[in-house]
């Protein structure tokens, strides 16, 4: 599941370009320029004041400081970016931290990996309270795909820190002494590092069959082909070289023999020993029929059969497995972040490298409602046809829109896209309850009289079009598995703008309203993400007639034995996943409301020996081991679609136990653990990389987590202040135990 990071704080350092370094310097700090020190930045979004310390220092003359000053904040941070000119396996920061009154969050390190956007910001055991002087460290793996490392210290909540003495090193040496980067024959091909040089005047039909079938036969390629898997070859730079003669051909004849004298370039095959074996388990089978449909030559058929039956087995330079979990870790992805409008060659390979991403690497690809094999053809114009970089931010952000996963997104390098949103946010939280657009809350409760709007009242209208015309217009703009997580996500932007007054149409009861709403710079408001989360108040507390709440958005490890003590003779248990839990839960918890060898969960794993198909997994339980020790009441699970990914494997965990019941609305149907991917222009996306199933097989991509009972908030609910979800969770452990 997704390792839980701060979404603005991602954003931010994404869309923030930091001083580069040819190795890190002025990691103590001491050199300043304007009473800045040399190579650093800071940033972040909320009331935070920065600066340096002449006075207290771990060592040396000066430390740099984070403070916030509001009320609440999100985050600031100080960061350092450097390129990776060497080789390793491991990099490690550590660093100095000293605290005073830190809370509602937490003080720490941050080290992150581009291009492929590995982050570590030690979130969930960061440095809180009142601390003296104390050395950190964050440790990650990297490899050839690393180009620049990202370092500094972070500050998400209230109260003050200090930072200093920074130190990387590699494989436990210092920079100076990690070992010369190896080069792939891959990557010392740099003939096209400016440019493709593919031009493309006019598109005609034979144009996009003929470049449809190149993509196809280049990924086959790419994921089959021995001499391509060995990264002797720059596979990108090979669809440059190809792509012009094929679009020379004047028949589909000339066009498929260039294609077989291609691959037959490209080496003899020698016998596979492995290809034959085919596991009786396998839930999803590759998807050939592109090969078999009859549109090409019986020559370049048998030439892509006799690759196939010969294929690469195993990790290869552009495909791996991440060890211990098997989603899909796809190596050795350039993504040409200088070039932020790609020209026709790069555009038409950021396709292709997508396409065949999705097409032997994506455990849902069956449960796509288009037939994946007519994508390609559809998106071709698109891409060619891309005349700026905001249009080709929007096909692309379209094409991964097709794979209707949650989890994939435009993440990274959608600048131009994100403007379009608005650098302005309103003052309050809406969602979509009973098909309308209603206020839910205040960032800043204290607005409320000045600003007019009333919790409850739904929004019909803005700037005098209606909230469906807008919802209409954004469909296509906020990839999702379903509706819950798509209007989820469209209400998070749609009070947007880079004016600084909108006109809002309001229902409030029977009255109909006129209020222009004044909006904001995003750090003068107390801004939260998907909820609003009290990092003081306790994760587990009693509520009324002997009923244990447990709410995951801000529970520990270490509350899990006070639970099962505190709880172990209340009627009944409330677990509140409508949120991201801030701790794995799944085993710690179930062994406290399941008996041993409770199972909940199964998955699909990509076969690297026959790119395409998945492997079922035989099914996790959970459950404890002394059945004295299980609670034996009324087990309540609540979700909502902010229920996402990790919080989903969890009520499914949850919901495997006995007296359980799931209550309120579907998930956002978008689990298992995330696999980055990277596209020209610098462009980043992700797609759940294992397929999550019911250990009877049934899915729970797209579909999402449905509760046993549907209840959702309504107006009236949220007119009157009511968790509605939470009270029908009260009531049902009520009749449990009457």
């Amino acid at each position: 599941m997704i390792m839980r990071v701060f979404l603005t704080f991602l954003l931010a350092v994404n869309s923030f370009i930091l001083c580069a370094q040819n190795e890190p310097q002025n990691l103590s700090f001491e050199i300043l320029n304007d009473e800045t020190p040399v190579g650093w930045n800071n940033y972040g979004d909320g009331n935070y004041k920065v600066g340096v310390d002449k006075e207290i220092a771990k060592d040396g003359n000066i430390s740099v400081t984070i403070e916030s000053t509001g009320s609440t904040g999100s985050f600031w941070a100080w960061g350092l970016r450097f390129p990776v000119t060497f080789g390793g396996s491991t990099v490690k920061l550590t660093g100095y931290i000293k605290t005073e009154n830190v809370t509602d969050g937490y003080a720490g390190l941050w080290l992150r990996i581009d291009p492929t956007n590995q982050l570590d910001n030690m979130s969930g055991r960061g440095v809180t309270g009142t601390t003296d002087w104390t050395k950190y460290g964050i440790e990650m793996e990297f490899d050839n795909q690393a180009t620049h490392f990202v370092v500094g210290g972070i500050l998400p909540g209230k109260g003050k820190m200090w930072l200093d003495n920074l130190e990387v090193t590699i494989d436990g040496k210092k920079i100076e002494n990690a070992p010369s980067r190896e080069l792939s024959l891959a990557q010392k091909d740099t003939q096209f590092d400016k440019g493709s040089n593919l031009k493309i005047e006019t598109l005609t039909a034979q144009n996009i069959e003929d470049l449809a079938l190149l993509g196809k036969v280049w990924g086959f390629l790419k994921y089959h082909h021995p001499a391509v898997s060995s990264g002797d070859i720059n596979w990108d730079y090979a669809l440059f070289r190809k792509a012009p003669s094929i679009l020379a051909s004047k028949t589909k004849i000339e066009r498929d023999d260039k294609i077989v004298n291609w691959i037959n370039s490209l080496g003899p095959l020698e016998k596979c020993k492995k290809c034959g074996k085919v596991p009786s388990q396998a839930a999803i089978e590759p998807d050939h029929r592109w090969i078999e449909d009859g549109s090409i030559s019986i020559s370049l058929k048998a030439k892509i059969k006799e690759v196939y039956n010969n294929r690469h087995t195993g990790p290869g330079y552009y495909i791996d497995i991440k060890p211990g979990v098997g989603n899909p870790d796809f190596k050795n992805e350039k993504p040409y972040s200088s070039m932020s409008y790609p020209d026709t060659g790069f555009r038409l390979l950021a396709l292709y490298r997508y396409w065949n991403m999705i097409q032997y690497y994506f455990p849902y690809k069956d449960v796509i409602d288009k037939d994946w094999n007519d994508v390609l053809a559809m998106y071709i114009p698109r891409f060619i046809d891309a005349k700026d970089e905001l249009s080709y931010e929007i096909a692309a952000l379209q094409l991964i829109g097709e794979v209707q996963d949650t989890h994939a997104n435009l993440w990274g390098g959608g600048d131009k896209f994100r403007a379009t949103k608005g650098s302005l946010v309103p003052p309050v939280r809406v969602k979509f309850i009973e098909n309308k657009l209603v206020v839910v809350d205040y960032f800043n409760p204290e607005m409320q009289e000045a600003i007019g709007l009333q919790l409850g009242d739904a929004i019909t209208a803005i700037n005098g079009r209606s909230i469906e015309d807008i919802v209409k217009e954004k469909i296509p703009f906020y990839p999702a598995s379903n509706k819950d997580a798509r209007f989820r996500d469209i209400a998070i932007d749609i009070l947007g703008s880079s004016d600084p007054q909108i006109a809002l149409s309001i229902q409030r009861n029977s009255q109909q309203l006129v209020i222009d709403m004044p909006l904001f710079e995003r750090d003068s408001l107390n801004l939260y993400g998907w909820y609003r989360v009290d990092e003081n108040a306790p994760s587990f507390k009693m509520l009324d007639n002997n009923i244990g709440y447990i709410t995951l958005a801000t529970i520990k490890q270490t509350d899990v034995p006070k639970i099962k003590k505190a709880f172990f003779n209340c009627t009944g248990i409330i677990i509140d996943i409508r949120n991201y839990p801030s701790a794995f839960m799944p085993f710690a918890l179930g062994e406290f409301i399941a008996p041993k060898n409770t199972e909940f969960v199964r998955f699909t794993r990509v076969n690297l020996n026959n790119p395409g198909q998945f492997i079922m997994g035989e099914p996790l339980s959970i459950g404890g081991r002394n059945d004295s020790k299980l609670f034996k009441g009324a087990v309540v699970v609540l979700i909502d679609e902010l229920s996402q990914s990790q919080a989903e494997y969890t009520a499914m965990a949850f919901r495997a136990a006995p007296n359980t019941t799931v209550v309120g609305s579907t998930t956002a149907g978008a689990d298992g653990n995330i696999s980055p991917i990277l596209l020209p222009g610098g462009l980043r996306t992700m797609i759940s990389g294992i397929g999550v199933f019911y250990p009877d097989g049934s899915p729970t991509q797209k579909v999402g987590i449905v509760p046993d009972i549907e209840v959702r908030p309504t107006i009236k609910g949220i007119q009157q202040g009511k968790d509605e979800v939470l009270e029908r969770a009260v009531n049902l452990i009520k009749d449990f135990k009457n």
